[in-house]
């Protein structure tokens, strides 16, 4: 592939996880994989199409492992030593819910999952305290 190729997927690669999507920044490292793969080719490095695809993946997999989760983390990571719990909150339940059952409902502006790990049921429209968070879902019980 020519250079202006590789320079030309590093764009893309950089632009989709700038302006698109949220890839973690694994399109981050890829795109610069490219455009370095590219630069090689414009200072005149020749390399056979295998080996330009070779040093590609090599650059990708030693730039992910060395420098993608510390970079996330510093970016994306918030504030140093600050973890805020949700457990001992109180939400309001849309409705009745019985030991065990799910639904969903507006927390601090998110929709979230919430299930009943209490033993009794909880009403419509009652609170319930938030006793602990399994990823995307607010385990609940009855106040």
């Amino acid at each position: 592939m020519t250079w202006w190729g590789w320079m030309i997927i590093g764009a893309i690669l950089l632009g989709a996880e700038l302006f698109a999507i949220d890839a973690q920044f694994y399109l981050v490292f890829l795109g610069i994989s490219a455009a370095l793969v590219g630069l090689a080719g414009l200072f005149g490095i020749v390399m056979p199409e295998w080996g330009q695809w070779m040093a590609f993946a090599a650059l990708s997999l030693i730039s992910f492992f060395t420098f993608r989760k510390s970079l996330y983390e510093k970016i994306r990571g918030g504030a140093i030593g600050f973890h805020e719990t949700l457990s001992g909150n109180s939400v309001d339940v849309p409705e009745q819910l019985e030991p065990g059952a799910e639904s969903r409902l507006e927390y601090r502006g998110t929709k979230w999952t919430v299930r009943n790990v209490g033993e009794s049921p909880i009403p419509a429209g009652a609170r319930a305290t938030i006793v602990a968070v399994d990823g995307l879902t607010l385990r609940i019980k009855a106040q």
